[in-house]
Formats: structure tokens, sequence, C-alpha cells
């Protein structure tokens, strides 16, 4: 038992001042100290930016990462004001950028549409940071003040003349000592979050510059969120070329919808309030959803295109290939946290079902050959998910959670510790042989694939249940699929794709990846999917006992190797046989190339493969979710030209290691 305290009185409490609570416990502010939170940075400042251009006082926005890792982010708005603030008796550029919870969000006199709620985005920033620099164009004059990690390090300099007539300007450097992980920033990031946010407000120019390698983008759409949809629809065969769209005053919100459908079986929703993306949905999604879905059966009804007795149209039955982006501006969003993942307003569910119902009832009977074709791609979901519940019910028995009922092919481990256990999907019955043989039994699970596993693709989930080998994965995962998946009866949270290095275990792979990526992309975004690395070489060196292999994992490292053995024994004086074979020259005695998994015998596979201690598995992340659907649907979609383009367009420059899903 703990001793208790003697003497607890006020000098046990500590009083954080000022951004102290932030420096302390960052994670509460920004979600995390690692790459997510890191640029979780930019999209505060940028964000302030974002909602002068809303307001209709910007219409540039301009990101730099700069050459020593610092980012400036500037736009051509009103300016951060520069007047002493009459609470804090500073000026009110020093006090937004010092004071949590100060900033133009609050009351009437800001902005009446914002990405940000709590006020507290700027100073957070500031109090991460080892060094900012905000400066502010009003006026003809410049306003200069710098700061670090949140404490102002001089006063507010004002000089005449500035380099527009009116913006902010703010540079920043996160704290090392905070972002352990990296504070190194990625382009691709920053230029993902410029292009959306280029699509979410009309008319707005956004540029990323990139100093540290030249590179430079610009980003202005017309269209707004419909050219948005076009994007996301790249590379799918289309339902119908149109895109509806409507943009509706409701009270004081403004709904943006558009939306699409294409031949695929998959949905693609972005919601977004106030230009912040809520990818765990919220009030706009379930009001767009009943109203999708109220409109569409009762359009299908009045027109004879659902028979009397037949059921309605479920909402997955009529999501399945729709595309659709939907956009709330109001003022006063109710998110979940600073992270502000959903939206709560209850309202805004009425506001979002009131405009589908009655816009998307206009389009659909002002366009007969478009709503027959949604119609019925909706129908022929229908009639799939009850062929997917049957076959499901027939393949997917209570108490597979619990390891009863599990494929009988499943060389399954010994522990229920799903945190330490791990299963190797094998191809082919001889590695899975070696697998099960040379495995760690207590943690490791072997599950063998015969040949190559089904295309999801190209296939609904009714069609996906009658492949055996797909069954025998989804079991013994214990997740279940489709709208009985739940992620918490996951068996194992290593899940590790051991294929052949040849073009066949690629491709394996891929499949693999594709399923996953479809239907449970939730295990990918948790971490748990991984592909082995084993090795192309082994270079063996003596016999009998004193046989030593140094295992080489691609052909670039071989010759590194070979390269380094053969300098180090000429600089020893050892004489060099110029003529022999490089593994010769380097000393070795013999050099193997591994074909496939199952050349290895039990303790090699152990050795190279799958013992913690020497392995390497590369961790699958999806880092760009709307640039590895446009990849999956075009290298395993139905459209072979785009895939032949995609092909020769890399063909001769393309390094598998190097591509980032």
């Amino acid at each position: 038992m703990a001793e208790k305290a003697e003497n607890y009185d006020s000098s046990e409490i500590r009083v954080l001042e000022g951004l102290e609570p932030v420096r302390l416990r960052p994670g509460m502010y920004i979600g995390s100290t690692g790459y997510d939170g890191l640029h979780h940075l930019i999209k505060e400042i940028a964000d302030n930016s974002i909602d002068e251009a809303i307001a209709g006082f910007a219409n540039r926005v301009d990101i730099t990462i700069l050459q020593d890792g610092g980012i400036k982010i500037e736009d051509n708005g009103r300016g951060i004001p520069v007047d002493i603030h009459p609470k804090t008796k500073k000026s009110t550029l020093e006090t937004v950028l010092t004071v949590l919870h100060a900033g133009g969000k609050f009351g009437d006199g800001g902005y009446k549409v914002s990405s940000g709620l709590h006020g507290v985005g700027s100073s957070v920033v500031n109090a991460l940071s080892t060094s900012m620099i905000a400066e502010v164009y009003r006026d003809g004059k410049t306003h200069h003040i710098e700061f670090d990690t949140g404490k102002p390090t001089m006063d507010l300099k004002v000089t005449t003349g500035s380099p527009r007539e009116s913006g902010t300007s703010i540079t920043f450097y996160p704290d090392p000592s905070i972002f352990k992980e990296t504070t190194t920033f990625d382009y691709n990031w920053v230029s993902s979050y410029a292009r959306h946010q280029a699509y979410l407000t009309k008319g707005i120019l956004i540029t990323v510059t990139d100093e540290r390698t030249g590179a430079h983008e610009s980003f202005y759409f017309e269209g707004g969120i419909k050219s948005y949809v076009k994007r996301l629809n790249n590379g799918k065969e289309l339902l119908t070329d149109d895109i509806f769209y409507v943009e509706k005053q409701v009270n004081e919100a403004m709904v943006e919808i558009a939306l699409q459908y294409n031949e695929t079986f998959a949905e693609i929703m972005k919601p977004f309030a106030n230009n912040v993306l809520t990818p765990d949905g919220g009030m706009h999604v379930v009001g767009f959803r009943t109203g999708l879905t109220r409109t569409v059966n009762d359009y299908a009804r009045k027109n004879g295109l659902l028979k009397e007795k037949e059921d309605n149209l479920t909402g997955d039955d009529i999501k399945e290939g729709l595309t659709a982006v939907i956009l709330v501006k109001l003022p006063d969003p109710q998110f979940e946290g600073q992270t502000k993942n959903k939206l709560g307003n209850p309202e805004v569910r009425g506001y979002v079902d009131k405009v589908m119902t009655e816009y998307f009832g206009y389009y659909l009977e002002e366009n007969p050959a478009i709503a027959k074709k949604i119609v019925g791609k909706a129908t022929l979901a229908a009639r799939a998910r009850k062929a997917a519940r049957a076959a499901r019910d027939n393949v997917i028995r209570k108490g597979a959670f619990e390891g009863l009922n599990l494929p009988s092919k499943l060389a399954d481990c010994s522990s229920r510790n799903a945190e330490e256990c791990e299963l190797f999907i094998v191809e082919g019955n001889s590695a899975a042989g070696s697998a099960k043989e040379g495995r760690d039994s207590k943690t490791q699970a072997i599950l063998p694939l015969r040949g190559k596993v089904l295309n999801t693709e190209r296939a609904r989930l009714d069609k996906m249940l009658a492949n055996q080998e797909l069954v025998s994965l989804i079991k013994g995962l214990g997740v279940g699929i489709g709208d009985q998946f739940n992620i918490d009866g996951l068996r194992y949270h290593k899940i590790v794709f051991m294929t052949d290095a040849d073009v066949d275990g690629s491709h394996i792979s891929t499949l693999l990846l594709t399923f996953f990526f479809r239907y449970m992309p939730d295990v990918i975004k948790a971490g748990h999917v991984y592909l082995a690395k084993p090795p192309l070489f082994g270079l063996i060196k003596g016999t009998g006992q004193a046989r030593k292999i140094d295992y080489i994992y691609d052909e670039a490292a071989l010759e590194k190797t070979l390269t380094e053995k053969i300098a180090e024994r000429k600089a020893a004086g050892t004489k060099i046989d110029e003529d022999a074979e490089r593994f010769k020259q380097a000393g070795y005695t013999a050099q193997q190339r591994f074909k496939g998994l199952g050349e290895m015998d039990a303790a090699q596979l152990w050795e190279t493969t799958m013992n913690p201690e020497n392995r390497t598995l590369v961790r699958v992340n999806i880092s760009d979710a709307e640039k590895a659907d446009s990849i999956f649907s075009k290298l395993m979609g139905d459209q072979a030209e785009l895939r032949k383009n995609f092909i020769q367009a890399r063909a001769a420059s393309v390094d598998l290691d190097d591509l980032d899903f």
C-alpha cells in the first residue's frame, strides 16, 4: 500500500500558465507527436488562411517548405489585427499567437464560417516550435514579431512598406524535443492538403513550393467539389458521365453536394464541415444517406422499377459504386475533439436530408435514363447482398472468433493473445511445409494459399465468398466480413504476406492487398498488415560445420556486397583472379539463387524470414487513400487500356521498392 502524503497542501498543486499545458501534453492538442501531429501543425496555420478565403477576404494561399526545414504560410487576406487588445494589453497579433482560445472564431465580429473551432491552433503551433516568425501586412506597413517555444523574443516591430497590399505570413520550425520521431515535412502530404482545400474553396489559388527539391505546384478549381468527384472517379468506368451537384443555403448553413456513380462495387465518401475532413462522418453524412436512400426508393416505386412485393433498396445497395463529396458550412460546428473527426450538430442532419430529398429528386425526374441506371445498379447490388448473406452464413459461424470452425489448412499457434500472434500467409504447400516446421508454434500460425486468390477489385461479396482461399482467410482472421466486420475479433496482430521474391509472388501479394484494401481497410490502418522480405541470394563460405551463409535480399545489395568484399581482399594483399566468378573473387565458395520460398529448408526460412531477431518486415500503410484507390482501380480493374498506359509510362524507371501507395 502506498504511503499517504502527510503534507498535501497548496504547494502540491501546480498551476500551468500560458502555453505550458500544450508543451506538457501536446497530444491533447494535435493528436500525436509523430508524423501526423507534425503535419497537423501546417493544417492549423493554413486553415486560418483558408478561413479568410471562405469569408471572401482572400483568394491566394502560398505554402513553402523552406530549405532549412521550416514552413512558411502566406495569404493575401485582411491580416491579423495588430492593435492593442483591450483585455491582454498586448498587440492582438501577439495575443492570438500566445493565448489559448483567442481568435476570430468567437462572437459575432469574426468569421461566420471557419474550420477552427477552439481558437487554439496558432498558439499551439507557436508553443510547439523552436521559432515562429509572424508578419502582418496592413495599411502599407509590415508588422513583425518573433517567438521561441511560444514566448515573444522581441516587441512588435513596425516598418513602412510591405510585399503585398494586405495579408499574413507565418513561418515556424517544429521543436525536435517534442517531435522526436521526425521534423521533416512530407511534400506529398502538403501537396495533397493543398489540392483538397482548393477543391473545397472555389476560386482560391493555392501554391506549394519545396525549396529542398525545387518542386512546385499550383491548385485552382473553378468547379470546386464537382472537380473533386471527377478526380476521385478518374480511372473508373462510369455509370454515367453526368455529375449531380447542388449548393443551397438552409437557415444559417450552406449545403454543397456532388455525386456520381461508377461501375465498381466500392463507395467513396468524402464528408467535410467548414473544409475540415470528417473521416468518421457525423450528422451531415447521416442526413445525406437518409435523403439518398429515401429518394432513390421513392423514384423506383413511383416509376415501377421496384415490384410491389420487392423489398426497398437498402442504403448499402444504393451506395455501391457511389462517389460523393459532402460539404457543409455552418457558423458553430460541433466537432468531436480538437482533431475534428466527426460532426455532431444534430440540425445539420435535417438540412442535408432536405436538400438531398428535394434536389436529387428533381435530378432523377429530369434525367430518367440516369435514374434507371442508378436504380438498376442498386437492384443488382441488392440481389448480390442476399446471395452474399446466404454464403456468409454458410461459411462464417458463431464461434469463429474463439477459434472454433477454423479452416482445416490453418496451422494455428497455441497462444490466444492476439497481440503476440502472427499469421503468415504462405504461397504454396512446399513453402508452407518449411514454414510449419521452422516456425515458433506458440506465436506463429501458417495459412497456405493454393495458387492466386480471386481479384476482389472485380468481384462482389457474394462471388468472393464462393472462393475457398478467401473464405479460409476470412475465417482464420476472425473479424467477419461486410456488415459483420469487427476488428476487435482479429486473432493475429501481425498478418504477414510471405510470397516468392518474383513476379508471381508480387502478383499474389497485390491480390491480397486488394482484398484487404477493399474489404478490411481498418486492418491495414491499424498497422496489422506486413510484407515479408525473403532473401534472393545466399553467399556460401566454407563447408561442413564451418559452413556460413550470408543472405542477400536484392540484386543491388548483392553487387554492393561483392564489390566491398573484393575491395577488402585487395586491400589485404590477397591475389584476385579477375576471370573468376564474382562471388569467388569476393572469397565465397558458392552462390545460391533462391527461386522461391520452397527452395529453403525450415532452418533457412526461420533464420531469414520468420525469426523476429533477423527478419525484415515491411508494414503496409495507407498514406494517401485516394491515390491508393486510383492505383487499385487502374491496375486491378476492368479497363486494360488504363493499365497499359500506367505500365508504359513507368516501365523504364519503376523500382518496386519505392512504390508508395
